[in-house]
């Protein structure tokens, strides 16, 4: 058929039979997405991702919120209105995330007043699910605000089940991105929830959750979440979804409800799905199996083709807060307070974000210096607060795989703080102090040298091109996996080490975190003292 569309309206579809053999679809949705862990800024991103056949996105912004506060979030939105990228953000419910880490700044209720009367179309999703359950005074004040402006709530309740789950639920909240099994999305769709099917960088649920598109198409939605530039670089973004959805034997039909349909009437966003009167906001394909994406149209304009994108990129000044110490060897040192102590360390576990305790029963003799034990992968892990000068916190943490070296990164969610993972305290320290020389990036430091790609906005973003960010992104995953690391997405799984309300033993600057009660435990099990 043709498309006759008028200042970015569509006025007429006519059918036609002589056409070229390919496919006029609705544009992309990513239903959640934190833009800054592409480690690029909203205009960047969009470069990457429109060619992709993306041409919305549903974005939280509170990576750059927990960095600079108000002044942050509104950072991005003024930079997202200067490309075609329809970008819808949220209003940031839990910044900082808890009260146990360390924070640049703080989203409050006036705050989130204040960005619902910018156009903010939602609540971001609510990590603090014990203030939920709790009833804490301020997490209930900022879901009464969205209530009263009739606002969609999204969720973060990662294994949460049961009473409690429906007591969050009750509460207003109708999203979930962090379902990782087929069990816990169905009981969350069966009490009211619509299931965010998340396939990033570190977390990949989408094989877990892929028939949930079929058995329950009105309650799914796509969302890359937190995705590194190399992924979508080389791999794509909604698309590449898409092409994992048609490989598993889902239909286009099926496919479209849930990338396109779905996260418009959940969230009521004013976009096109090729219908007269609708914005002419649509994507040109090869075929339905391969599904290359060859043009983008927002708004009736040809914004990418051929996987590049039609638009230009404007300059900006950049934004941060980074102001600490550099940090010495012997300030990470862990010394035994007693004779053969058992030691709680940190344990990742594959792809995901969830983290295990497990319990390394030393040899060591008191006062000794308890160096990482390499053979045995338990490496040592540092959270240092890169907003105040303050004592580096020190823990062990397995399933790196690292030999020799280091590798850091002030991308820490969600307060960025500097977080390490290295098997020697020199090195550590060495790493660390590269990313507060450059106020902010990812680093690794090993045998070839110093390597590192600066993120000098907010510590977090780069305004460099998107496909030379990704090489250098790829470059440091080279250094890493030559220090023995083999997981995929070694710097996203780092990134994740001090998020606290994602269970179970997770690192802030101020401890050891044990995310199932909520609560400081000691490094020592059979610490007294």
């Amino acid at each position: 058929g043709i498309i006759y569309f008028d200042e970015g309206v569509i006025v007429k579809i006519e059918p036609k039979e002589d056409v070229p053999d390919r496919y006029l679809l609705p544009g992309l949705i990513d239903a959640h997405v934190h833009i800054e862990s592409s480690m690029l800024t909203p205009a960047r991103f969009s470069e990457l991702v429109v060619p992709r056949g993306t041409i919305a996105v549903v974005s939280d912004p509170h990576e750059m919120a927990n960095v600079l506060g108000l002044e942050g979030v509104e950072f991005m939105i003024e930079n997202a209105q200067t490309t075609p990228l329809k970008v819808f953000f949220g209003a940031p419910s839990c910044v900082p995330a808890t009260r146990f880490e360390t924070a640049g700044a703080q989203i409050t209720s006036t705050d989130i007043e204040v960005l619902f009367s910018k156009g903010c179309l939602f609540l971001s999703e609510m990590m603090n699910y014990p203030g939920v359950l709790n009833h804490d005074p301020l997490v209930l004040e900022k879901l009464t605000l969205a209530k009263k402006h009739n606002l969609p709530v999204d969720g973060h309740a990662p294994s949460l089940k049961g009473s409690d789950l429906n007591q969050y639920i009750h509460a207003g909240i109708t999203t979930d991105h962090e379902c990782t099994t087929l069990a816990e999305a169905l009981e969350k769709i069966n009490l009211g929830m619509t299931i965010q099917i998340r396939e990033g960088s570190a977390a990949k649920n989408f094989e877990a959750l892929h028939s949930l598109i079929a058995s329950h198409s009105s309650k799914t939605m796509l969302c890359t979440d937190d995705s590194h530039p190399d992924l979508i670089s080389l791999h794509g973004h909604i698309d590449r979804l898409i092409r994992l959805g048609l490989q598993n034997g889902l239909t286009i039909f099926q496919l479209l409800r849930t990338a396109v349909l779905n996260p418009i009437n959940h969230y009521n966003l004013p976009l096109g799905c090729l219908q007269v009167g609708d914005a002419a906001d649509f994507i040109v394909v090869d075929d339905l199996e391969n599904f290359n994406v060859l043009q983008t149209y927002i708004n009736g304009t040809k914004v990418a083709e051929d996987n590049v994108a039609l638009f230009g990129i404007e300059p900006i000044v950049p934004i941060n807060r980074f102001s600490c110490d550099f940090v010495t060897s012997s300030q990470l040192q862990i010394v035994a307070p007693f004779q053969s102590p058992t030691i709680r360390v940190i344990e990742t576990v594959g792809e995901q974000l969830l983290t295990k305790q497990f319990l390394w029963n030393t040899a060591f003799e008191k006062g000794a210096i308890i160096h990482p034990d390499t053979t045995n992968d338990l490496l040592k892990i540092v959270v240092y607060n890169r907003y105040s000068t303050a004592q580096p916190a020190v823990g062990f943490i397995k399933n790196f795989g690292l030999k020799h070296g280091a590798m850091a990164s002030s991308v820490a969610h969600d307060s960025h703080n500097i977080v390490a993972v290295g098997c020697s305290d020199d090195e550590l320290s060495l790493a660390i102090n590269t990313l507060i020389t450059h106020k902010g990036g990812i680093c690794a430091v090993n045998t070839n040298g110093t390597h590192i790609l600066p993120l000098p906005i907010a510590g977090i973003m780069s305004h460099e091109n998107g496909r030379e960010v990704a090489k250098s992104y790829m470059n440091l995953n080279v250094q890493v996996q030559l220090m023995g690391c083999q997981m995929k997405a070694p710097f996203m799984t780092l990134a994740f080490m001090p998020l606290l309300v994602i269970p179970s033993l997770k690192l802030s600057d101020q401890g050891l975190f044990d995310g199932d009660t909520f609560s400081f435990v000691s490094l020592f099990t059979d610490y007294e003292g």
